[in-house]
């Protein structure tokens, strides 16, 4: 799946927000308080709202009251997103919006999946709902032949806070909105957390590192076991990115647990996660997510220059566009050497002014734009302030 453009309205910080003409990779810069985090929380809001429902996604974040944008409370907070599930599919547009009704309960207040016909073809709905009523369309609506012979059938939820693709999306008759709804579920918005990594974790079965990289050894074991080669090209990038690394084990304890373990060239016996620097354990993390086998629709990393050597930066940046060719990737930093290894057109700028927050492609910026023909690096016009502050 790639997604084309993303419009915010009434999410926290983006009162009124577009980002457009989204490339595999995008990068996002911004200031510290201009809505970089914000914006990754809109993919977690939606995955929460198909998880569970509307309500308790809004509950999680504190409430319909802390979501919406200040001063606009009793107005609705709503996305619309425009992707292709594939290059060879049309475009769909997803429109999604979130309110609270008469008892000032939060509902969905409209879902809509539309189908252009053609390139040139007015958009047909696919499904449209209103507060757990409306209607959807039954079959493998991707072609416009398809559409030709759509019949769209009345049907309920069993609660207007629920989305209708997690209810409609389960059945084989609507197989076009049973894919977005798999697109949605398969977002991926990492939560690395270091010390969850260190620890040692119950032997279990996992095939995809989690959010937090909580169960990295478990995954390792897996990624060991069942693709040895591809488990083989990660050991010798992590020989190459972090000096005196050799090894690296997933060893399986007699009282049923999984500990990771680092081989330092120099010493006979292999170091416990828990003693591996966070630089080396955020490296491999980042090896093991982005050679999964099974690849994530959409990757969300924020600043994954943390805890990392600046010259690593190039070579992951590399890696993250790699990804991007069979998924997509977004990205926020504010590292100068990350940024020098990405293409201008590649690099989403968030402005705040006035209390909110657009988002500007860096393209756009007349002045970046000359500068970087010129011959100026991305990093080094955000280091001057051009990026987020220059003629546009």
């Amino acid at each position: 799946m790639k997604i084309e453009s993303i419009s915010i309205h009434n999410f926290k910080i983006f009162q009124d927000a577009e980002a457009k003409e989204l490339p595999g990779m995008a990068v996002f810069l911004g200031k510290n308080g201009s809505g970089k985090t914000t914006f990754f929380d809109i993919f977690g809001f939606l995955h929460d709202c198909l998880n569970g429902n509307v309500r308790s996604a809004l509950a999680k974040r504190g409430g319909y009251r802390e979501v919406v944008s200040r001063d606009k409370e009793g107005e609705d907070i709503s996305f619309i997103i425009k992707f292709r599930p594939s290059s060879e599919e049309p475009l769909m547009t997803y429109e999604l919006s979130v309110g609270l009704d008469e008892k000032k309960r939060a509902v969905v207040k409209k879902e809509v999946l539309r189908l252009r016909r053609g390139e040139k073809g007015s958009p047909w709905k696919i499904l449209d709902f209103s507060c757990g009523v409306g209607v959807a369309a039954d079959g493998n609506l991707r072609r416009y032949e398809d559409v030709r012979l759509a019949d769209r059938k009345p049907q309920k939820l069993e609660s207007p806070d629920i989305l209708a693709i997690k209810g409609l999306g389960q059945f084989k008759d609507f197989e076009a909105v049973a894919a977005f709804r798999k697109l949605v579920e398969d977002w991926y918005v990492s939560d690395f957390r270091i010390d969850a990594a260190r620890e040692r974790q119950e032997a279990d079965y996992g095939e995809q590192l989690s959010r937090t990289g909580d169960n990295l050894s478990v995954v390792t074991k897996y990624i060991r076991d069942n693709y040895p080669e591809l488990f083989s090209n990660i050991l010798e990038k992590m020989k190459r990115r972090v000096p005196g690394v050799e090894k690296v084990e997933a060893q399986e304890t007699q009282d049923g647990y999984i500990v990771l373990r680092f081989q330092d060239g120099k010493f006979q016996n292999p170091f416990s996660a828990k003693f591996v620097s966070d630089g080396t354990i955020k490296m491999f993390m980042y090896l093991i997510l982005l050679h999964d086998p099974s690849r994530h629709a959409l990757l969300c990393v924020e600043e994954p220059e943390n805890q990392l050597y600046p010259e690593l930066l190039e070579e992951l940046a590399e890696e993250f566009q790699n990804y991007a060719e069979e998924g997509q990737v977004f990205i926020s930093t504010h590292s100068p050497d990350f940024l020098n290894a990405i293409p201008l057109e590649s690099i989403y700028c968030l402005e705040k002014t006035e209390g909110y927050t657009k988002i500007k492609r860096a393209k756009d910026n007349t002045l970046a734009k000359s500068l970087y023909e010129a011959g100026d690096l991305p990093g080094t016009l955000w280091r001057e302030n051009i990026l987020t502050g220059g003629n546009s």
